[in-house]
């Protein structure tokens, strides 16, 4: 009995050692890479930097929202529109050309994926932020939301310049 006992004992530990190889041998081959982890207003792999919010000369009048973005995220998305704190409303414009003529005009989904760069700037791509608040002052920071379609945001900070300043 004491034989058997004994014997049982090391089979049972052999085969829970064998168990617990097994179980970190896969988790080291796993191919899936660690959970990203979401952070609420950002979207994974979205870089924004060069932010600024350009005012109009005249007060009131719609104000232009410039910067870089830089796409890093593993599946492709699309921009569908955009927000700015303290505006009645927001836009993404574009230039086109229209019966001969280059005009501005609201944009449509801006498709990105993985490796894009976008230049949100004057004569191209930009938002347009419609009846500003006096809030928003030369020096300060506006809050501006890209909305990714599906639902996504992603928000940043832009630095509200002046008419006058260099864009």
């Amino acid at each position: 009995m004491l034989v058997t006992k004994k014997t049982g004992s090391k089979t049972r530990m052999l085969a829970l050692a064998g168990a617990l190889a097994g179980a970190i041998a896969l988790g080291a081959c796993s191919d899936e890479p660690p959970p990203v982890e979401k952070v609420e207003g950002v979207v994974p792999g979205l870089t924004i930097s060069n932010a600024r919010m350009m005012l109009a000369p005249v007060e009131g009048n719609p104000a232009a929202v410039y910067f870089d973005a830089t796409y890093e995220g593993e599946r492709g998305i699309s921009i569908s529109g955009a927000e700015v704190a303290g505006a009645a409303n927001a836009t993404v414009h574009d230039m086109m050309e229209y019966n001969f003529e280059m005009t501005m005009a609201e944009a449509g989904p801006i498709a990105i994926t993985n490796g894009s760069e976008l230049n949100f700037e004057p004569g191209a791509l930009h938002i347009m932020a419609f009846e500003p608040s006096a809030d928003l002052q030369p020096g300060g920071k506006a809050e501006v939301t890209l909305k990714i379609s599906g639902g996504a945001r992603h928000k940043f900070q832009a630095d509200i310049l002046a008419a006058g300043d260099e864009r």
